[in-house]
């Protein structure tokens, strides 16, 4: 495996060593599960790497060893004892009443890890990926006449809302400046989220901060170094989806609080191991923060702003909806702010400004009902 040796870099691109290194672990993965999986699928691991973002490549593979390990675990349908060992023969045998079947099996099922039971249950827009990977894995293994029918057309639809169908979900203004409120005065945090958020307040408002204003997505905030930021310039410089760049320019807000983090808060460089010393978000332990423990992060402070348990906070993907409908509340283009955050297609900013944000709550504050009738009545 690629991960038990030791990785250097020569890199010659304009990228950061970080945005290289992440690349390069996340292709680790894919090649470690195609390792795991059937030698024929080499013509599908060939289409996606040539068809589908890394990121995407790997939640695919990811699914398509779940289902040969599931062939193995809960079916007759092969005699393999690891998925590797599955032949084309046990695949060509397989019809769509056993993927509708898999599929079934993954709305909820059990692991036993150890002493404890582990129960996994899925809603539907997981259980649509899970199908999405194993239906692309049968139409190209029928493609490249590996098996004899295309029984894809078999596989029962999964009722998962239209984007113009689902509720936007993000937070409101107030909502908002309560959360900044919480992250500035420590207000509304248990005794022990006090204690660590007396060692990483000017942090955390920085990644609250440009998460609000730019909308940017969790691995563009996560990969962020201090190199990134031109200040003299005013600007920064994120890399997006599929190898893009984008200079994005700093505000006055912005500006401060970065600083603020970085001249009176973040680790000496002089203390940081020589792979973390231009990260920009570090842990307590000298490292560059990981994409889950930002996402903590913004579950415990946007849990404060709408007022619900930790578990009930947003993703980062929320703060994302939230800068977009604030952007557009404001009157902004929607164009700019399609460009602003990278969506593909203007429709997809576009059901952000068909939000209204507060127009539930205006249309039943105006129907109040009189439940108590007065005492001089």
């Amino acid at each position: 495996m690629a991960s038990d040796k030791v990785v250097k870099l020569h890199n010659r691109s304009d990228k950061p060593d970080n945005v290289v290194l992440n690349e390069y672990e996340i292709v680790s993965k894919c090649e470690d599960i195609q390792s795991q999986l059937p030698s024929f699928l080499r013509s599908f691991y060939v289409y996606l790497k040539g068809n589908v973002l890394p990121r995407t490549r790997l939640s695919y593979l990811s699914d398509i060893r779940f289902f040969c390990q599931y062939l193995i675990d809960q079916t007759d349908l092969t005699s393999a004892k690891s998925t590797k060992e599955i032949k084309l023969s046990d695949f060509q045998q397989i019809q769509a009443v056993d993927v509708n079947i898999f599929i079934d099996y993954c709305r909820k099922y059990t692991v036993e890890k150890d002493n404890e039971v582990v129960v996994y249950e899925n809603g539907n827009k997981t259980l649509a990926r899970k199908k999405s990977s194993i239906s692309v894995m049968f139409k190209q293994l029928y493609r490249d006449g590996l098996l004899n029918k295309n029984i894809t057309d078999g596989f029962d639809p999964i009722k998962v809302p239209k984007a113009g169908e689902r509720e936007i979900k993000a937070l409101q203004d107030d909502e908002v400046m309560i959360m900044l409120d919480a992250v500035t005065t420590g207000s509304h945090l248990t005794e022990k989220e006090r204690q660590y958020w007396e060692k990483t307040k000017k942090r955390d408002k920085a990644i609250l901060i440009l998460f609000l204003t730019y909308g940017l997505r969790l691995f563009e905030l996560q990969q962020l170094n201090i190199s990134s930021f031109n200040f003299s310039r005013g600007e920064f410089k994120i890399y997006r989806k599929r190898d893009k760049e984008a200079i994005m320019p700093l505000n006055e807000s912005v500006t401060m609080v970065v600083l603020d983090y970085i001249e009176n808060e973040r680790a000496a460089v002089d203390s940081l191991a020589d792979e973390y010393k231009d990260a920009l978000f570090l842990s307590l332990q000298g490292r560059r923060m990981t994409e889950r423990q930002i996402r903590e992060l913004v579950k415990k402070y946007t849990s404060i702003g709408m007022s619900t348990s930790r578990k009930g906070g947003y993703s980062p993907h929320k703060l994302r909806a939230t800068a977009a409908t604030s952007l557009i509340g404001r009157g902004n283009s929607i164009f700019d702010v399609q460009a602003l955050l990278d969506h593909e297609q203007v429709t997809t900013t576009q059901l952000y400004a068909s939000h209204k944000m507060n127009v539930k709550r205006d249309l039943v504050k105006g129907m109040e009902w009189e439940l108590e009738r007065k005492d001089s009545e």
